[in-house]
């Protein structure tokens, strides 16, 4: 079978897990501090997350496409599918850019104009920092990947219909995909800094945009794999042979490691350089989150390392069906730990500046807010949804997930699986026979 179709049973059962997830929110939302602080940092969790794999996926294609590979011929329908997630991402993400304009929540230290003032590290970074870059650089920068993601998929699709030998599809694919790699490049790391690495405003790593870009690829690899093999199991990809899960496999470790190398680099050198408004970002999470902090590692380093390290468990689809669920959700973690120890921090510090309710709550846990050099780190009460992920965080998180699988679905299902008009479709094909041969030689 080439051409996917979605069955009435799998959009009920993906509608049912968006309304888990739906009301997972309603209730965090209505059971949450005074700037709802648990529902805004699992809204922009998971928006960040999932928008970040279809960003990702582009990017991967482009890669490959650039680099004139065709081993992945066979499967490039699923990463099309995927970048296509990013005209939802941008609409969740228009929430978040309204929610804070409107000064909605208290995620980002810097939106308050009268902390700004007086704090002159926050000024320093106030020409960057500010409502108007946020607001108008998330519009723009990913208004431009939908531009490339639309345009290389629209080709492609058309490819299938009106091509032929001269390769002019091919051809403009390829132009496209060359001019997106360093768009790609510079914007993605200047959403990182605003989304993420500016909750906690006073730190920043020169290397936190590769770390995040690099847990956004395995998530990809990772959520690809299963795909692959769910699509199997029901028919489709009968060509995708164990020699393509072999090279997915080979990712899936050889970026792990790479992940590991980052958080190890940006790790040591910080804590060897011992600058206060630098350490003070894992000092934080490793004294008051150990749970987040190590079982980042071990979700994501050794778990991997030990299941993808032989080689022959790369051929294996129910090994690697495996590891992909437990790093997919290791870098869903990941970004956890990105967020909400920061996000809970800032949120304390505006509670103590607001009275009522909310300095008493906020000298209760007596935490001063993330950044400062002197950085008195008392040690933070357990709370759920911040200290560990919750039962509200993973129903949240299955919401997203269904929203996700069934955008893919439906995009799988408006086309053949198989590009058949792709030049290196042979290449693809013949891939396990080229290998095979080299191994016989």
């Amino acid at each position: 079978m080439d051409q996917f179709t979605i069955t009435g049973n799998q959009r009920n059962v993906l509608f049912g897990f968006m309304g888990l997830g739906l009301l997972c929110m309603i209730i965090t939302f209505f059971g949450d501090d005074m700037f709802h602080t648990r529902f805004w940092t699992n809204y922009l969790h998971n928006s960040v997350f999932f928008t970040g794999i279809a960003l990702m996926s582009l990017f991967i294609l482009s890669a490959f496409t650039t680099a004139l590979a065709g081993w992945h011929t066979l499967i490039k329908r699923i990463w099309e599918a995927y970048s296509m997630f990013l005209i939802p991402g941008l609409i969740l993400m228009a929430v978040v850019v309204i929610a804070t304009v409107g000064h909605m929540h208290h995620l980002y230290h810097w939106t308050d104009a009268s902390e700004v003032a007086n704090d002159p590290i926050l000024n320093g970074k106030s020409g960057f920092l500010n409502l108007t870059w946020f607001s108008a650089g998330t519009i723009i920068i990913m208004g431009i990947w939908i531009f490339f993601a639309w345009k290389m998929r629209q080709l492609s699709l058309d490819e299938d219909k009106n091509g032929d030998a001269s390769y002019e599809h091919h051809r403009k694919i390829r132009i496209y995909s060359a001019a997106f790699l360093p768009i790609a490049g510079f914007s993605s790391a200047a959403v990182i800094w605003l989304w993420i690495m500016s909750i906690d405003a006073h730190w920043y790593s020169t290397l936190f945009a590769w770390y995040t870009g690099a847990s956004w690829f395995v998530a990809a690899m990772a959520s690809t794999i299963v795909l692959i093999a769910y699509l199997k199991g029901k028919g489709y990809l009968q060509n995708v042979t164990q020699e393509h899960l072999h090279d997915l496999g080979k990712y899936l470790f050889a970026f792990s490691i790479f992940w590991t190398y980052l958080w190890f680099s940006q790790y040591m050198l910080i804590w060897y350089g011992n600058v206060g408004e630098e350490t003070v970002y894992f000092q934080e999470r490793q004294e008051n989150y150990p749970v987040l902090f190590y079982g980042n590692l071990l979700l994501n380093f050794i778990a991997p390392f030990f299941v993808l390290m032989r080689n022959d468990t790369k051929r294996k689809y129910g090994t690697m069906v495996f590891a992909s669920v437990v790093v997919f959700f290791g870098h869903w973690w990941d970004f956890f730990q990105m967020i909400k120890p920061g996000a809970r921090l800032t949120a304390m510090h505006a509670m103590e500046h607001h009275g009522g309710e909310g300095a008493h709550h906020g000298a209760e846990h007596g935490a001063e807010l993330a950044g400062h050099t002197e950085a008195a780190m008392h040690a933070m009460p357990f709370e759920m949804g911040f200290t560990i992920p919750g039962l509200l965080e993973l129903g949240t998180m299955l919401g997203f997930l269904a929203l996700f699988i069934y955008v893919i679905l439906n995009q799988l299902s408006k086309a053949p699986l198989t590009p058949k008009n792709d030049p290196y479709l042979e290449e693809s094909l013949h891939h396990h026979v080229e290998l095979h041969g080299e191994e016989a030689h």
